[in-house]
């Protein structure tokens, strides 16, 4: 399996990476963090650790510094992949970084306009200038999987206002996504579909909240949603189900969420257990919720 995820460099792109790695992938690991210098996100994070832990996982980890807003690199990217490879197989568009251009409950007319329309570039020009250069690889063969990775389930995003009007606007767009890439793949027997994580505990929410990974637990008193939160493994091996699945275009064009693909697949978070934060979410809203525990 020949896999490019992009926005590898942390969170669910890495956790991604990491577990088609261990699906025996050989993965290309692109993002603008290296061990030479960051990107403007200033995370130590680098392409070249998630590769190596790719390939410690059991795949063969590839580290390209790209920055998919500008087209010749993400073009020279594909050449690269083709002549190495000849194929793609799994492409992941997984570039965000736009949480710190986010003002939060601001009106538009609040809200700095260039950062606003840099987090929109940053969330949706990304993926379409990836799939443009790299789709016409994987539809040399049929099978083949995109994964959109968002924020929030179609149903949900369709029922609530994500509190800034930017990030509003790129979470529901990147869902539409993959519905319109959908249609573009399915002649050639590709599928595409959306995916968002649960309460993702990344690199910098951990670090948020003054936990670690060995730590998180002491948060749940303070705020029970940490007791169905997730790591970004769990995204990866619902993306690794996804990509191994022979009837994965059952879910060609749809939303999808690890939690639920968690019930289909019958895989796990790490620990074991079975986050299922959407569901969490949706029972709250009407009012039928129960204990946080019961839904992992």
């Amino acid at each position: 399996m020949i896999a490019l995820v992009a926005g590898a460099t942390r969170g669910t792109g890495r956790g991604i990476a990491v577990q088609l790695g261990a699906a025996g992938a050989t993965v290309y690991c692109t993002g603008r963090s290296t061990r030479a210098g960051r990107s403007e996100m200033d995370r130590p994070e680098t392409i070249e650790e998630t590769a190596e832990l790719v390939t410690a996982a059991g795949g063969q980890g590839i580290a390209v510094q790209v920055d998919h807003l500008d087209q010749e690199q993400v073009k020279a990217l594909a050449g690269r992949v083709d002549r190495e490879q000849g194929r793609l197989d799994v492409l992941v568009n997984d570039v965000w970084g736009g949480d710190r251009l986010t003002q939060w409950d601001v009106p538009v007319w609040e809200h700095d306009l260039d950062n606003g329309l840099r987090l929109l570039r940053l969330a949706i020009d990304t993926h379409i200038i990836t799939s443009h250069y790299l789709l016409p690889l994987m539809v040399r063969n049929p099978g083949g999987l995109v994964v959109e990775v968002t924020d929030g389930t179609k149903e949900h995003n369709d029922a609530n206002y994500r509190l800034s009007l930017f990030y509003d606007q790129a979470k529901t767009a990147v869902i539409r996504l993959a519905f319109a890439l959908s249609h573009d793949l399915r002649k050639h027997g590709c599928a595409a579909v959306a995916l968002t994580p649960g309460f993702l505990r990344s690199e910098a929410m951990l670090e948020n909240f003054g936990v670690t990974e060995e730590t998180w637990r002491d948060v749940i008193p303070k705020n029970d949603t940490w007791a169905i939160s997730e790591t970004p493994a769990y995204a990866g091996r619902a993306v690794a189900a996804l990509a191994q699945d022979p009837d994965k275009m059952r879910w060609s064009g749809q939303s999808l969420d690890s939690g639920s693909l968690a019930q289909v697949y019958g895989f796990t978070d790490l620990d074991g257990s079975r986050p299922d934060v959407w569901r969490y979410i949706s029972e709250g809203e009407a009012g039928t919720r129960g204990p946080a525990e019961s839904y992992r």
